[in-house]
Parts: structure tokens; sequence; C-alpha cells
């Protein structure tokens, strides 16, 4: 069978499961539910890193549809950025009878994304992935399929937000720098540079890595969209936490547990005390290790 086809059966059966826990959701007693709006990242802006975020909260009935509906959230809408996806973070608590029903179908969920996860990755390169994706389930947004629903069942004490600040780490060694430094030269950016000017712009950053001892290592260190996470916590010891990218669904909860807001975000300023690694190449912020 070809890829398509399973691609597109592979999909189509976690979003009919998904649909069917909603479907359970609704049935339950939920005595807390809220939801932040986070402003979508529009195309035109997916590469300004933002300063402040205003969210909007919903609460009660309002904060549940938003809830259910945001689990089914995967394709790209029109004018917004489908590299920095939007986040939709909240709480559902529900109470259940039968919370081990609710917990199989939760699993059979990620099960089946991290399934769908597989058989992408299994299919050659990036190019070959996006079309075989892309030529099965238009305008999916394949980052949101894979997206993991969590939950908690064991009563914590609280359930709280933070925003969390990320780098995507990788490490290159000298003659894997100059490599991709070679590879670069063949992706100029034409709408703002000329063909010649980028050549220049290259040779200029080779002869900067050349220039380095055979055991210089590198590391290109990325800073990535701040995203909302949730903080679950037992006691001092016993916390872990979670992304927020998906309504967090908290199972059976204790009367008295301690369930927190999500803020505004607004960027701190940088500590002066601060020690900034200069860049060897600052559009792939290329710095030594």
């Amino acid at each position: 069978m070809s890829y398509k086809f399973n691609l597109r059966s592979q999909f189509d059966s976690i979003m009919l499961m998904t649909n069917e826990l909603i479907e359970e959701l609704k049935q339950l007693e939920s005595p807390y539910c809220s939801f932040y709006h986070i402003p979508p990242v529009l195309t035109k802006d997916e590469q300004t890193i933002r300063n402040e975020i205003i969210i909007k909260p919903y609460f009660a009935d309002h904060a549940f549809n938003q809830c259910c509906q945001s689990l089914t959230h995967v394709y790209r809408e029109h004018e917004h950025s489908g590299r920095v996806l939007n986040r939709y973070p909240g709480i559902i608590a529900v109470n259940t009878q039968n919370p081990s029903d609710l917990i199989n179908r939760i699993n059979q969920i990620n099960q089946a994304k991290l399934a769908f996860k597989n058989m992408i990755l299994k299919i050659g390169n990036n190019d070959s992935r996006f079309e075989a994706v892309h030529n099965a389930i238009p305008n999916v947004l394949t980052l949101a399929v894979y997206r993991q629903i969590h939950f908690e069942q064991n009563k914590p004490f609280s359930v709280r937000f933070t925003w969390m600040h990320k780098h995507s780490i990788k490490t290159f060694t000298k003659a894997e720098a100059i490599t991709l430094l070679k590879n670069s030269e063949n992706y100029g950016v034409t709408n703002k540079i000329n063909a010649e000017a980028w050549r220049a712009l290259v040779n200029k950053e080779l002869h900067r890595v050349s220039s380095l001892s055979d055991k210089e290592k590198l590391r290109i260190r990325r800073p990535t969209p701040v995203s909302p996470q949730v903080n679950v916590r037992f006691d001092a010891k016993n916390r872990y936490h979670v992304s927020a990218a998906l309504p967090f669904i908290l199972i059976n909860p204790s009367e008295d547990v301690k369930l927190g807001h999500l803020t505004d975000y607004y960027k701190k300023e940088t500590d002066p005390r601060t020690i900034k690694r200069e860049s060897l190449v600052e559009r792939l912020f290329l710095q030594r290790y």
C-alpha cells in the first residue's frame, strides 16, 4: 500500500479517537476548566521573537468548549505561520468512576500519534516527507498532529503554568561546520541579497571558521519561541513539567488542589552579568562550544 493511503488512514484514526475522547469528556462532570488563548503568529512575523504575549483567559463552559476544539486544531489557517505553531494551554478537570477507561483512550491516541510520526520518519528525506504528508493530508500541520495529550490521575498538590525559554542546540566539528557553510552557498536569501554578495558573505564566514583549530568544538545554539508549560507538583521532591501545547487533563482531582493561571508574558531584560558568546556565524547562531 502507498504512503498516501497509510498516512491518511492513520491520521483519520487519530482524529476519530480524538473526537470520541471529546464526546467522553462532555459526558463527565467537570468541576474546573480553564483555557488561555494565545494570539497566533502570522507568517509575516514568524522570524520575529515576541517580547510580549497577551493572553485571553476563559473559564467554565466557554473554556471547556475551547479546550475540546483545540484537541483537533491540526490544519493551517490563512495567514497563520506553519512554522511557529500556536499553543493551546488549559486545564480540564474531570470526575469519573471509570478513570482507567479515560486513561486507556488517551493512551491509545498518544500511541497512534507516535505511530503516525514513525511512519513519516521512515520516508526518505525532509522534502520527500513533506510531499508525502501533504499529498495525503493537504494543509495539515504535521507537528500539531504529533502533540501528545498529557494527563494526571494521582492527585497532585498543584498544577500551575509557567513560560519556558528553550534553545535548540546541535554540536559540530570544524569540518562539519565548513561543510554546512559550503552547502549554504546554494541557499541564498534572494529577496534580501544578490548572488554575488551572498557568495562573498559565505566566503568570509568560511575563512573565519577555517582559521580555527581542527580540534575546536562548535555548536549552533538557536533560540526557540517562548512557550507555556504545565508544572505538576506533588511535594518538594516529586514534581514534573510537560508542554502546554494542548490542554492538560486532570482526572479525579482532590478538592483542595492548587490550580494556577497562565499570565501574560513579558520578555525580561538581559542580566548584565550574563556572558554573551560571540557568534562565528551570526545568521546560523554558530559559536564556539
